[in-house]
């Protein structure tokens, strides 16, 4: 049987290491393409992670209830963006009707952004940086 401190050593070293790997494949962007494809089958939320360059990481939750198409799905990220972001740093507006564009404003670092978490049922999301 492994000694509990050798296995808590060897947890804590595999999280430092895959937070590591994950800054590692961060490539900020000064705009990206959230794209949805497919409507809500139950409620939820979505949670969405801005990282501008040499600033603290933003999150977003926006709620999802059951029914909503995809087009409502990107209106509804929209709203809570512009709710939830400072406004001086970002512009954000939909485009095609099931996507959202973020771009930062002018003199605004670059950003990453990432999904920490979908609990909406039928609602898949990609990201594409522009």
């Amino acid at each position: 049987m492994a000694h509990p401190l050798k296995t808590s050593l060897a947890l804590a070293l595999s999280s430092a290491l895959l937070t590591v790997s994950s800054f590692a494949d961060a490539r900020p962007s000064n705009k990206w393409r959230v794209e949805f494809d497919g409507g809500a089958d139950s409620d939820g939320s979505i949670v969405l992670r801005l990282s501008p360059e040499g600033s603290m990481p933003m999150d977003a939750t926006i709620a999802i209830t059951d029914g909503t198409g995809e087009n409502a799905v990107a209106k509804a990220v929209v709203d809570a963006l512009k709710e939830q972001l400072p406004k001086e740093g970002f512009h954000v507006e939909r485009d095609d009707g099931e996507d959202v564009l973020i771009k930062k404003k002018m003199g605004s670092a670059d950003f990453d952004l990432e999904v920490l978490s979908n609990t909406v049922k039928g609602v898949d999301i990609d990201l594409e940086r522009e």
